[in-house]
């Protein structure tokens, strides 16, 4: 097993830990499927979650939300307790959070869509950040078609301006390259090496793409059937390590 991180220190390589999980465990009745969770989000990083195909890693992300129940774990989050806290109780302490496969209101409008991020935000701000604008400028040329409208790449930009409306410390993306044409996947790439380092957001994100999270991560952390067996810099992700756990 490969444990390259220390996981009990305050901070790592001197930089303050933002979302600090402990002893996770979670049960699907009674399958065991994540087994006794460490790991160290860093303030201003951006952090992969990798893995092959069910291993847990899309089951982690929606523990981390409070989508799922959990046990035996402990979440600290910005020097906040969050756990047993629920989703929308995390969504207002500043995590934004993109699902797998997006989960777009179809039926509603884009600006609706962007709306419905504003309703977690703690400040009571109602009006759509400009910055979502600037980034996704697209967006602001449909504001009135219906988010089903939307091709795929547009859809997965629509859900990303929907979770910065809440104005995350914390951003959480599940394979936000999933079923996107090549060029939009670059244009995602970039945006995320935008939003964390030119806005300082912290970033978490689950990405099959080796590639792609080389370019835009610093960190990884990687499960195998439910544990977290590696983690480190991402400039220290080797052959073997890739070999082991992530080649199908």
């Amino acid at each position: 097993m490969y444990k390259m991180i220390l996981m009990s220190s305050k901070s790592i390589w001197g930089v303050n830990i933002l979302l600090k999980i402990e002893k996770l465990n979670q049960f699907y009745g009674e399958s065991h499927t994540l087994w006794d969770i460490d790991i160290n989000i860093l303030a201003g990083s951006c952090t992969c979650l990798m893995g092959r195909n069910g291993v847990g890693k899309t089951t982690l992300l929606k523990s981390i939300m409070g989508l799922l129940p959990t046990s035996s774990e402990n979440i600290t989050y910005d020097s906040t307790n969050l756990t047993n806290k629920p989703a929308e109780t995390r969504a207002s302490k500043g995590i934004g959070y993109v699902p797998q496969g997006r989960d777009i209101f179809t039926q509603l409008t884009v600006e609706e869509n962007l709306r419905v991020g504003l309703l977690a935000r703690e400040d009571g701000l109602r009006v759509i950040p400009e910055f979502i604008f600037e980034i996704f400028p697209v967006l602001k040329h449909m504001l009135h078609r219906r988010g089903g409208d939307l091709s795929g790449g547009q859809q997965q930009q629509l859900a990303i301006g929907r979770a910065l409306s809440i104005d995350p410390k914390l951003l959480i993306l599940d394979e936000p390259t999933e079923g996107i044409q090549p060029n939009i996947v670059h244009e995602i790439g970039d945006i995320i090496i935008h939003l964390n380092q030119e806005r300082g957001m912290t970033i978490l994100l689950v990405e099959q793409k080796l590639p792609f999270a080389r370019r835009v991560a610093q960190q990884f952390y990687i499960l195998d059937k439910g544990r977290n067996v590696a983690s480190d810099k991402m400039e220290n992700l080797g052959e073997d390590i890739i070999d082991q756990y992530l080649k199908v």
